[in-house]
């Protein structure tokens, strides 16, 4: 019987080796199967072709890759204790190395590396893929955005590659690490498109590893659904600041005005005991109480209010910021009105900073210090911009202490309703008046208190 009529062509229509004892040279086979299997007359690719298949796959994977420019990003360049760093953060950015340097001797499940700028994440991931190289296993490493864009130029006319087998080529690949999600544009392509490939990997269980800036509360749901699975994923977070920044001395923001505030400590408050009446007194010895509690293991929100200026709010937040920057832990202490001006500042053409880049700096704080909200000027622009600050540390859960002298009935309701939680923030009422004195010497003790 001649079943010639009814095959289909093998997937590349190459040739086989001439002397193949189970293609003659076609380069593919038929199946042994009766009429009417689905397998009937279906060529399949013969194991002399398959191999140079699986080569030419992994060549155009390796054309793809964007390893080569990070050849130098090992596992013996990385410094784990990192430069100048607190015992902390040398705990932490080596717990990083480690787990990275596990996952690349045997890569299973997830790795999802989450951290600022420069902090070593991306050295990490591309000492995994190289260690994979130099094993003679593939590796595809490509910055997110890129790998968009690899997609999109198959839609030209004159891509030598189609769509389908892009897709194909990464979604499959026996190890994938995407570097820098969420730098990507997030039209709804671009997130479909990366949904469907972590969501494949996801399932099929493919060796992955994942770079990001984002906290991820800011991850497209779907996605992070898949990445925060603790069967299949492990997240470590590296809190070491920007390496670039090594020896330039102190890793606090230039934003901070804390510099201003160095003689406000937990030991210089005056707690006027013998000017204050007994409930005013104690009210105090709370407040500070609350300060020094927070700055011990800063965790969520405090909030210190009250009608009055000058009567210990600033000293007290500005205290919980020295002391925090004394262990060596970096802290952002900014008055409300200065930073709304430094993010417009940005706009200019002269400005060295990027709205983006400083407002994400002020959003992502390990701790933020937030003086006199309520005295900036209240156009739409401002009120939008506090209202995106405090939405993203609230869903972050970042520690965060704001002062304000504004009644909480005169706040912005959606500020209020973040302030007034009581699940994730402390709301202090200080009880005290303005600080009194005599002459110079008293106007020189309330500018300290403050």
């Amino acid at each position: 019987m001649t079943i010639s009529s009814n095959i289909e062509p093998s997937d590349d229509g190459g040739i086989g080796k001439p002397d193949c004892p189970y293609c003659g040279g076609l380069g593919y086979v038929l199946p042994d199967a009766a009429p009417g299997h689905p397998d009937f007359g279906r060529a399949r690719t013969c194991v002399c072709r398959a191999e140079e298949q699986s080569k030419a796959r992994l060549d155009g994977l390796m054309r793809l890759s964007q390893i080569g420019a990070l050849a130098d990003c090992t596992f013996e360049t990385f410094i784990p204790e990192g430069h100048g760093l607190t015992a902390t953060r040398q705990r932490n950015l080596r717990m990083a190395y480690e787990r990275a340097r596990e996952f690349a001797e045997r890569p299973q499940g997830w790795l999802v590396l989450k951290g600022g700028y420069g902090c070593g994440k991306t050295h990490l991931a591309a000492a995994v893929a190289n260690r994979q190289i130099a094993k003679g296993r593939p590796a595809l490493f490509i910055n997110t955005p890129d790998l968009l864009d690899h997609l999109r130029a198959t839609f030209n006319p004159e891509s030598a590659v189609s769509y389908d087998e892009r897709f194909d080529q990464v979604r499959n690949s026996p190890l994938l690490i995407l570097d820098d999600l969420g730098t990507q544009s997030h039209s709804e392509w671009t997130q479909e498109k990366l949904y469907q490939i972590l969501n494949f990997r996801y399932n099929a269980k493919l060796p992955t590893v994942i770079t990001t800036n984002l906290e991820l509360e800011a991850i497209e749901i779907r996605m992070r659904s898949r990445m925060v699975d603790p069967s299949l994923s492990q997240i470590v977070h590296i809190a070491a600041p920007d390496f670039r920044r090594a020896g330039v001395g102190d890793d606090q923001s230039d934003l901070s005005t804390l510099n201003l505030h160095a003689d406000k400590t937990f030991e210089s408050l005056d707690l006027r005991e013998r000017e204050l009446t007994k409930m005013q007194a104690d009210n105090l010895r709370r407040a500070l109480e609350l300060a020094v509690a927070f700055a011990d293991e800063p965790q969520g929100w405090l909030v210190f209010n009250s009608v009055a200026y000058a009567n210990g709010k600033t000293h007290l937040a500005a205290a919980i910021a020295n002391y925090v920057a004394d262990s060596g832990e970096p802290v952002l202490f900014v008055v409300v009105p200065d930073l709304l001006d430094y993010l417009r500042a940005s706009f200019s053409p002269s400005s060295q900073s990027r709205l983006d880049k400083r407002f994400d700096e002020v959003k992502r704080a390990p701790l933020l210090i937030l003086d006199d909200l309520g005295t900036e000027s209240a156009t739409a622009w401002a009120r939008e911009k506090l209202y995106q600050l405090f939405n993203y540390r609230y869903s972050a859960r970042l520690p965060t202490v704001i002062t304000t002298a504004v009644p909480v009935e005169q706040i912005d309701p959606r500020l209020a309703s973040r302030m007034l939680d009581g699940r994730h923030c402390t709301f202090f009422v200080l009880e005290v008046p303005s600080y009194r004195g005599k002459g110079k010497g008293g106007s020189r003790q309330r500018a300290r208190q403050a």
